[in-house]
C-alpha cells in the first residue's frame, strides 16, 4: 500500500463519518415531522479489482469506505397492514357516527324523545276516561296527540337531514380523493426522474407514502412498489394511480333517501363508470347511506302507520260528545298518498269530536254518553304487549344494540390500528436516544479518520522531507 493511497482511504472515512452526521441531523431535525422516515446510511467496504487480469490483479486493502446510498427504514409488510387497519379504523369511525346520529335523532331516553310523547298521549286518554265532557281534557288529549305526530315528524326530518349531510360529506371526500391521488401521481413522476437521475428520493417518498395512508384512510386504497421508485395505488382491486397517471373517482346513485333500493348511492371510476369496492371512511358513510338511515327511516314509517291506524281504529270505536261515531283521527293516507312519519298529522281539531263515550247514543233513547269507556280503552292499548310502546321499544332497543356493538368493535379496532402504528413507528420512526447514540459514534470516526491523516502526513512529510539526509 503506497502513502498516498492511504490519504484516500482516509478522506472517504473523513466522508463516511460527515455524511452519518449530517444524515443524523436530519432525522434530529425532523424528529416531529408527520410521515418522516428515519434515514441510514449505506456503508460498504471498498476493495480491490475483482476483474480477473493479467495486469488488474489486486491484493490491497486500501480502497476506503462507500457512503454515496441514504436509505429510509421501511418494513414493506408493516406499511401494507397500517394501510388495512387504518382503513378499518375509518370506516368503523364513519359507521359508529351514523349509528350515533340516529340515537340522537330519536333523542332516547329523554323527555323529548317519542317514548316520552307516547306516555303523554297515554296519561291523556286515562284522565279523558275520568271526566270524558270536560272540555279541558279534551283539548289536552287532542294537544298531546299532535305533539306526537309533530314529534315523530321531527325524528324523520332529521333522519333525512343526516342522510343528505352524509351524501354531501362523500360528495366532499371525492374531491379530496382526486386532489390526492393526482398528487401521489405527480409525486410518482418526479421520484422516477430523480431515481433515473441519480438524485436523492427519500423526502419525496414520504411525502407520497402520507398521501397513500391519507388514501386508505379515505376509500381504503392500498399501494404495490415498483423498481423504479413509483407506487401504484388501487381501490378494491380497479387501479386508481399507475405511475404518474391517476384517473378520477366520482360519487354515482340517487340524490334522496327515498330511491336508495333502486339507485344506491356508490363510488364509480370517472371515466369508466366501474363500481369500487370501497373501504376506509368512504366504506362507513356509504352504509349509512344505503343501510343504516334507510333501515331507520322505514321502521320510523312502520310506527307512524301503526300509530295511524291504531289511533284510527280505537277512535272509530267511540261517540263524541254530540253522539256521533268517531271519526278519522290521523290522516289516513286518503286521495293516495301514503302514511309515513313525513306526514303523520292529526285531522281532527275540535276537542268536541273526540269520541271518548263508548255507550251508543241509539241504545240509550239517542242522549250522549258520558261513560268515557271509549277513552279508557284507548288507555289500554298502552298495556296491549304487541301493542305501540312495545314496537317503539323493540326499535330503540335494536337501534341501542346496533350502536353498542358499533362502538365496541371500534374500540377493539383502535387498539389493534394503535399496535400496528406503534410497530410502525418502532421501525421508521426517530428515537432520540439511538440518533445520540449515532452521532456519537460517527463523531469518533470523524476524529479517528481525522488523525489518520496527520499520521499519513508526518509520514510524507519524513519521506519527502528527511529521506537522504545524513547526520541529521
Amino acid at each position: 500500500m503506497s502513502t498516498f493511497s492511504g490519504l484516500n482511504t482516509a478522506s472517504t472515512a473523513l466522508w463516511a463519518a460527515q455524511r452519518g452526521l449530517d444524515v443524523t441531523g436530519q432525522n434530529i431535525a425532523n424528529v416531529n415531522t408527520a410521515g418522516y422516515s428515519r434515514q441510514r446510511v449505506d456503508q460498504a467496504a471498498r476493495g480491490g479489482n475483482v476483474v480477473p487480469a493479467v495486469h488488474s490483479v489486486s491484493t490491497a486493502v486500501d480502497g476506503g469506505v462507500d457512503a454515496e446510498q441514504v436509505r429510509r427504514v421501511r418494513d414493506a409488510l408493516l406499511e401494507a397492514r397500517g394501510h388495512l387497519e387504518t382503513s378499518k379504523t375509518a370506516q368503523l369511525t364513519a359507521e359508529s357516527a351514523a349509528l350515533s346520529g340516529v340515537e340522537g335523532a330519536f333523542r332516547e331516553p329523554g323527555d323529548s324523545g317519542l317514548q316520552s310523547m307516547l306516555s303523554d298521549v297515554w296519561s291523556g286518554f286515562s284522565e279523558l276516561s275520568k271526566s270524558s265532557m270536560t272540555l279541558a281534557s279534551r283539548s289536552q288529549v287532542l294537544e298531546r296527540l299532535d305533539t306526537l305526530a309533530d314529534g315523530v315528524r321531527t325524528t324523520r326530518a332529521s333522519l333525512d337531514q343526516q342522510w343528505d349531510q352524509t351524501r354531501d360529506g362523500v360528495a366532499a371526500l371525492v374531491t379530496e380523493v382526486n386532489a390526492t391521488a393526482a398528487s401521489v401521481a405527480e409525486l410518482n413522476g418526479a421520484i422516477r426522474q430523480a431515481t433515473l437521475s441519480g438524485l436523492p428520493t427519500n423526502e419525496l417518498s414520504d411525502r407520497r407514502d402520507v398521501l397513500v395512508m391519507k388514501l386508505s384512510e379515505a376509500v381504503g386504497a392500498t399501494a404495490v412498489p415498483r423498481g423504479d421508485g413509483v407506487v401504484d395505488v388501487s381501490i378494491g382491486g380497479t387501479s386508481l394511480v399507475s405511475g404518474s397517471t391517476a384517473i378520477g373517482v366520482r360519487l354515482a346513485g340517487t340524490g334522496t333517501p327515498d330511491d336508495v333500493a333502486t339507485d344506491a348511492p356508490r363510488l364509480v371510476t370517472d371515466p369508466g363508470g366501474t363500481t369500487l369496492r370501497t373501504g376506509g371512511t368512504a366504506a362507513g358513510q356509504l352504509t349509512a347511506l344505503t343501510s343504516t338511515v334507510p333501515q331507520y327511516r322505514a321502521k320510523l314509517d312502520d310506527f307512524a302507520r301503526s300509530i295511524a291506524t291504531t289511533m284510527n281504529t280505537a277512535h272509530a270505536a267511540g261517540f263524541d260528545s254530540t253522539g256521533a261515531p268517531g271519526g278519522v283521527l290521523f290522516d289516513d293516507g286518503a286521495g293516495g298518498t301514503a302514511i309515513t312519519a313525513a306526514n303523520l298529522t292529526l285531522r281532527l281539531t275540535d276537542p268536541g269530536r273526540f269520541a271518548a263515550a263508548g255507550t251508543n247514543p241509539a241504545s240509550i233513547g239517542g242522549v250522549p254518553s258520558s261513560d268515557g269507556r271509549n277513552a279508557d280503552a284507548m288507555f289500554r292499548l298502552s298495556l296491549d304487549t304487541g301493542g305501540l310502546d312495545a314496537s317503539y321499544r323493540e326499535l330503540v332497543v335494536a337501534l341501542g344494540v346496533q350502536s353498542s356493538v358499533a362502538t365496541r368493535d371500534l374500540e377493539v379496532q383502535q387498539v389493534v390500528s394503535a399496535q400496528v402504528e406503534a410497530a410502525r413507528e418502532s421501525v421508521s420512526g426517530v428515537n432520540l436516544d439511538e440518533e445520540m447514540t449515532n452521532m456519537l459514534s460517527f463523531q469518533h470516526a470523524y476524529s479517528a479518520a481525522a488523525r489518520m491523516v496527520s499520521a499519513i502526513d508526518q509520514a510524507l512529510d519524513t519521506l519527502i522531507n528527511r529521506t537522504g539526509v545524513v547526520g541529521r
